[in-house]
């Protein structure tokens, strides 16, 4: 189920400019990895250096997620190993950024975006979501995880060496690891001279430059139908990320499980559908997404402020649209009635 949502998704997202395609000049390559579809389209180079741009940017992929994953044998699974030791360990290199970049987003975001959480995760298993018999976990063990109350700045860097004074810390980048990828390959197709380029990772993406003499024209997918709510036209290196509760979910005794988890209370947030989020830097916008989704139609404006992030549109759980007036000046709604919207002061 979770592959065929992904490809319905890309397909909507992209079908935007397809239809306009020169084929002399654009090329589309597509892989597996970090557990979703990876589109990468090209435009207005010669084929071979886009055929070199794929290849490269295939290893990259690879090597991120073979690094980044807690649920392989990776450099992240071993230091998630040795964080309960208590003693100090050499951090692997490729895990820094990662982890000093968390920090800051943690802060300004109170602690919603939560890559400490790595075994409340694993607990929930919606990496199992597929299955039949697939249920919550026990209340007791949920309890137990948030009384801990794993946070990032729990983990310390001394030199090149890392420790933790919690225990309970098991990191899992899945809400930041796909931006920081995207970042860093776009770096890679501008260092060797592309200059037109999306990467999406299943639905989120960056996009630089232009599609001819056009700029990129992308989707953004209706939470509840397999449609597009809305279009927009991307400028020069944007990003635009979406958290969702249709990505992971199961049903249980007829209620709706999502993996967006509310580490303040170890169960899937409540409130929210969607949140998406457009900015210049990728990671921030994964790592955005998904705390504004946790903190709801009440709380998502002020976090928002906080985090300097001035295009958002989040879709409560009644199907209202909450949106900053920066964002909304840019979307091409599909059959919104006007009356759902609730436009924002500024941000």
């Amino acid at each position: 189920m979770k592959r065929v949502l992904i490809t319905i998704s890309s397909i909507l997202l992209f079908s935007f400019f397809l239809g306009c395609e020169q084929k002399s000049k654009t090329y589309h390559h597509t892989i597996i990895t970090f557990g979703t579809l990876v589109d990468i389209t090209i435009y207005g180079v010669e084929e071979k250096i886009a055929e070199q741009a794929f290849a490269n940017l295939e290893k990259d992929f690879e090597y991120l997620h073979s690094t980044w994953t807690p649920y392989e044998a990776s450099s992240l699974s071993r230091m998630n190993s040795l964080i309960p030791t208590g003693k100090k360990f050499s951090a692997g290199p490729a895990i820094i950024p990662l982890y000093q970049d968390s920090l800051k987003i943690a802060e300004n975001t109170d602690n919603l975006y939560n890559p400490a959480i790595g075994k409340l995760i694993k607990l929930w298993q919606f990496h199992k979501s597929d299955e039949p018999d697939i249920k919550p976990p026990e209340e007791h063990l949920i309890k137990k995880l948030v009384a801990q109350n794993p946070k990032i700045s729990d983990l310390k860097m001394d030199g090149i060496k890392m420790y933790s004074t919690n225990p309970a810390v098991e990191l899992n980048f899945g809400a930041f690891a796909k931006g920081s990828s995207i970042d860093m390959s776009m770096e890679y197709l501008k260092s060797i001279g592309i200059s037109n380029a999306i990467i999406n990772t299943g639905g989120d993406l960056k996009a630089i430059g232009k599609h001819g003499d056009k700029p990129w024209q992308i989707g953004i997918r209706h939470p509840r139908k397999n449609e597009i709510i809305a279009g927009i036209k991307i400028n020069n290196e944007e990003a635009v990320f979406t958290s969702g509760d249709y990505e992971r979910f199961f049903i249980h005794n007829g209620k709706r499980y999502h993996h967006i988890l509310d580490p303040r209370t170890g169960y899937p947030a409540e409130g929210t559908q969607s949140v998406t989020v457009i900015h210049h830097d990728s990671g921030l916008a994964d790592a955005a997404a998904t705390a504004l989704f946790i903190a709801g139609p009440n709380h998502w404006y002020e976090m928002a402020k906080k985090l300097g992030i001035k295009q958002v549109m989040l879709i409560d759980k009644d199907g209202k649209i909450h949106i900053s007036p920066e964002m909304k000046q840019r979307l091409m709604f599909n059959n919104v009635n006007e009356t759902t919207l609730i436009v924002s002061p500024p941000l």
